[in-house]
């Protein structure tokens, strides 16, 4: 997984019924884009360093 700064983090809901959560990656770790990611989540606004874990995908800011 790679990502930028500004792209959205998407982590799916674990069990039935649980919700998806959306936020922006606001900060990098690593200069190649790779995790842990600095994540300002969009229903919160809270930030928390994320370790995305097969359940996460990342959507680019820009379209490729």
């Amino acid at each position: 997984m790679k990502a930028t700064i500004g792209d959205k983090l998407i982590v799916e809901g674990t069990h039935s019924g649980d919700p998806r959560k959306v936020g922006f990656i606001v900060e990098l770790h690593h200069q190649d884009g790779s995790p842990p990611y600095l994540v300002r989540w969009e229903d919160d606004q809270h930030e928390s360093l994320v370790f995305p874990g097969p359940d996460a995908h990342v959507v680019s800011k820009t379209p490729e």
